[in-house]
């Protein structure tokens, strides 16, 4: 049973959200990333009517959504699920397409804030990292169990770290002695491994390797890649799509796939009739990426790093 859950939420871009996903009267939306409840209950303010699916994989999310959206009642129906498993949860509820859909990607403040979740190097905590704390590898199982070569790409393709080689074989080393089952082992592992990891910096030399272990313990990439087809694909004509990133490895996925489904002939350039007959899926609403406003990056320094894109169904 999940223990009772307290936090403060500030969700990311709520004017943009509401500009991009236009909810309307009755409509329905799904929102595949919870948490807070913050956007949720936006849409719900907002669209006399509509109805809201709800979707975290994380358990803790789920029961304080739970208490802020309680007054909306039969309006509102939540699941303990993936964002790229949103399909079933709406065959389950015998509904067959929506009127938008809304991504906020990444790790939240309160998963960040929670010691025992293991996401921060600023708390001793167990090497664990999952958003889902009741399935799947933790942080501690892959830097004890996994190569030195496959330990540097982790590093290197989900963290952008230029030290990875380093950083991993400093870590087969040391679990040769000891396994890795705290967080302060390994934020001190790297301090070592990294040139200059003692001097004073904005942005601690652990930061890139704890992304990286995040990402690849939640499949956060492939869960973006599968997600956003499968959202696209539930919309009904002129249904919307909203997605903010927070780094630049989620964004580019988007972006590019968002971009693909947009879309129309892609034959040849050299033939002079299509052959293909390929139409576009998606019409891209945001050309270029919508950045949060001064006002709000002042008031909520996590908006800071946030893009958010939006395409409508054709």
């Amino acid at each position: 049973m999940v223990p009772p859950v307290f936090f403060e939420h500030s969700s990311v871009m709520p004017d943009e959200v509401l500009h991009w996903l236009n909810p309307v009267t009755d409509g329905t939306y799904l929102d595949g990333t919870l948490g807070g409840a913050g956007h949720a209950r936006l849409v719900l303010e907002t669209a006399a009517g509509s109805r809201l699916i709800g979707l975290d994989r994380d358990p803790a999310a789920l029961q304080k959504a739970q208490g802020v959206l309680a007054c909306y009642g039969e309006r509102v129906s939540l699941h303990h699920a993936n964002f790229d498993q949103a399909d079933q949860i709406l065959q389950q509820l015998d509904i067959a397409a929506l009127d938008g859909m809304l991504l906020d990607l990444g790790v939240s403040s309160h998963q960040l804030d929670t010691p025992e979740r293991g996401f921060s190097f600023r708390y001793d905590a167990p090497l664990d990292m999952r958003m889902n704390p009741t399935e799947g590898i933790t942080a501690a199982d892959v830097l004890n169990t996994e190569e030195e070569a496959e330990l540097m790409r982790i590093f290197f393709q989900y963290g952008e770290e230029r030290y990875s080689r380093r950083i991993a074989r400093k870590i087969v080393a040391q679990r040769e002695e000891l396994p890795l089952t705290r967080t302060s082992e390994l934020a001190e592992l790297v301090r070592q491994a990294v040139p200059g990891g003692y001097r004073p910096s904005k942005i601690h030399p652990a930061t890139r390797v704890f992304q990286a272990l995040r990402i690849y313990v939640n499949d956060e990439l492939g869960q973006v890649e599968r997600g956003v087809t499968t959202g696209i694909s539930l919309l009904k004509p002129g249904g919307r799509l909203v997605v903010i990133s927070f780094h630049s490895l989620e964004d580019r996925i988007v972006k590019h796939l968002f971009r693909d489904k947009a879309k129309g002939c892609i034959c040849p350039p050299r033939l002079p009739i299509c052959q293909c007959n390929n139409k576009p899926t998606v019409k891209v609403l945001t050309r270029k990426g919508v950045k949060a406003q001064a006002a709000e990056v002042e008031q909520n320094v996590r908006s800071r790093s946030a893009v958010l894109r939006a395409v409508e169904r054709c």
